[in-house]
């Protein structure tokens, strides 16, 4: 074989071992099965708050006001007032961020704001606005908006591809903020009347919790442009707007990805009375489904609302689906949601605790992502997303331990398969 011949076999067998490695590296993720050991204590123990103000912090802040917005009709007009009315400064990062009307709104409201001279930093995850409009996105940017693609694909973070910004961020002026499920894409429009209108939550902030808001859009815009937005137009001082205490809690694969999913396993280890968990993506791991069990052992209510045969990645449900046996036993229920998609991420602990962001109850979520997730510490607004909850429960269906045995035996196959996938899911 010629010298030539010979490199190109060495060069073509060098690239296909290093692409097998980074699939490897990017398609594999060691399930870790849980051994903390988490001491009793209630959500009305100091110990719970002091532990969440310092152990996962930043602490919890009091004088906040948190709205809930329910669905397209109420989320988007909420988000794009805020935007239209800024003065001085508008920060955003999304996951979803797609063409279409929604899409276009948005992008030309952020425009007509950079234009006025308003400061608009938006940060986009660049695998989530693959379905961007290229015009759109260079639009924004000729009026002014700082737009920058979290890790785009480039041949030095190949290894980290599968690790995306999951988080979903804006804020104005420094002073209003919103966090949730929400993405900037046509299927979140209306009140979840149909297939094509997508169940989702999310939240308007006022108050310090807002500087936390803050804080962890610029933790992923300082790890792609090295711009630190320090100025009052960004951390203005922040007044009492209400009574909840709160705080904004993140995590990442780079600084202990396995913080959010302690949070959560803490919020169910607190557990006396009452577990309810919304989530459009709850596939939880043998750690999860065991402290689950656990609390249903001390005769705690627990009760999951996840997505029906309408959903956006069926081999999720069915990996879903795959980890139900254990709990449905224990009397977890499961609810699977009618309607339409179910993209809601809440979670509320005996009327008083109460988690709502972007944070899916899967590894990915736990491991893989960027995350931020509002945590809350008030019953007023516990009880107002208990209200939520059974109002989607009304248009769900309960999944018996015996329907989840006697399903069909190509289902329980395909269940079992997706299973198998569930750290990627």
């Amino acid at each position: 074989m010629q010298p030539t011949m010979l490199l190109i076999v060495a060069i073509a067998a060098s690239a296909s071992t290093l692409f097998i490695v980074l699939i490897i590296q990017n398609a594999t993720s060691r399930e870790r099965k849980v051994d903390y050991q988490i001491s009793p204590c209630s959500t009305g123990d100091p110990t719970f708050r002091r532990c969440m103000d310092h152990l996962l912090g930043p602490p919890l802040v009091g004088g906040n006001s948190i709205r809930s917005l329910i669905n397209g009709d109420e989320i988007f007009p909420a988000m794009m007032q805020a935007i239209r009315s800024a003065e001085s400064s508008i920060t955003f990062e999304t996951y979803i961020y797609w063409s279409g009307d929604i899409g276009r709104a948005f992008s030309e409201l952020l425009a007509e704001r950079a234009a006025a001279g308003v400061r608009v930093h938006v940060l986009l995850d660049w695998l989530g606005s693959a379905k961007l409009d290229a015009n759109a996105l260079q639009k924004m940017k000729n009026a002014g908006v700082h737009v920058e693609k979290y890790r785009p694909l480039r041949w030095y973070n190949l290894s980290r591809v599968n690790s995306r910004t999951h988080r979903k961020i804006l804020v104005v002026d420094g002073r209003v903020g919103f966090i949730g499920g929400v993405g900037i894409a046509d299927q979140w429009q209306g009140n979840a009347e149909g297939p094509e209108h997508w169940r989702d939550s999310h939240f308007q902030v006022e108050g310090p919790a807002v500087a936390h808001l803050q804080a962890a859009f610029l933790d992923n815009w300082l790890k792609t442009r090295h711009e630190v937005l320090n100025e009052d137009a960004f951390f203005p001082e922040l007044k009492s707007a209400g009574d909840a205490l709160a705080q904004v809690f993140k995590s990442s694969p780079r600084e202990g990805s396995g913080s959010v999913r302690l949070m959560f396993l803490m919020s169910i280890a607190v557990a006396k009375r009452q577990i309810l968990i919304a989530n459009s993506y709850f596939v939880p791991d043998d750690g999860c489904v065991d402290a689950l069990v656990a609390a249903r052992k001390g005769n705690v209510e627990i009760a999951v609302i996840v997505p029906g045969h309408h959903t956006d990645t069926a081999v999720t449900r069915r990996a879903s689906r795959s980890r139900w046996g254990k709990l449905l036993e224990a009397g977890v229920k499961i609810y699977e949601f009618q309607p339409t998609m179910y993209h809601c991420k809440v979670m509320v602990v005996d009327e008083c605790w109460t988690t709502v962001g972007s944070t899916n109850f899967d590894n990915r979520s736990f491991r893989l992502n960027d995350e931020a997730n509002l945590n809350v510490l008030n019953e007023a607004f516990a009880k107002n997303q208990i209200r939520v909850f059974s109002d989607d429960l009304k248009r769900s269906s309960e999944v018996s331990l015996a329907d989840w045995r006697n399903r069909p035996r190509l289902e329980k196959i395909a269940d079992f398969l997706a299973g198998l996938f569930r750290s990627q899911v």
